[in-house]
């Protein structure tokens, strides 16, 4: 299930989640955003909408929208993980491991490779996610 619309009430509803403030805040402020935000920041943002969230309701609400679906936990190596609306296609991502940057690599040429791959295999693709970690290439000045 993905959140394409802005009535997170009816989203929570259609996912058996019961719908609270806080989970309204927490859904309109990942829906709105275009980054990747982790917990901490997630809660300043929703803070200066609702200054009732805490961090914890925050945590809690993650979860459950993760258990139900509406959002995607990015799990990244030696860092805190990231969260963004589960998306209506699959698509990767790319970690700058000097600014902690992540970048969505959508491509339908991976997506295809992969099913073509699997299928090889006698299985059937659910779902994909790679994170790649990356570092800018920089090249040395012309002299």
């Amino acid at each position: 299930m993905t959140v394409e619309t802005t009535d997170f009430a009816k989203a929570l509803r259609e996912a058996g989640l019961r719908v609270t403030q806080q989970r309204m805040v927490v859904l309109s402020v990942l829906t709105g955003t275009s980054d990747h935000p982790n917990a901490d920041e997630l809660l300043t943002r929703a803070r200066a909408v609702d200054e009732t969230v805490s961090l914890a309701t925050v945590y809690r609400t993650l979860s459950a929208l993760e258990d139900a679906g509406l959002i995607r936990k990015l799990s990244l190596e030696n860092e805190p993980s990231r969260y963004e609306i589960a998306p209506a296609l699959d698509h990767d991502h790319l970690v700058d491991i000097d600014t902690g940057e992540v970048i969505e690599l959508p491509s339908e040429d991976v997506h295809r490779l992969r099913v073509e791959l699997a299928a090889r295999l006698g299985y059937e693709v659910i779902s994909q996610h790679t994170l790649i970690r990356a570092r800018k290439i920089t090249t040395p000045p012309q002299g």
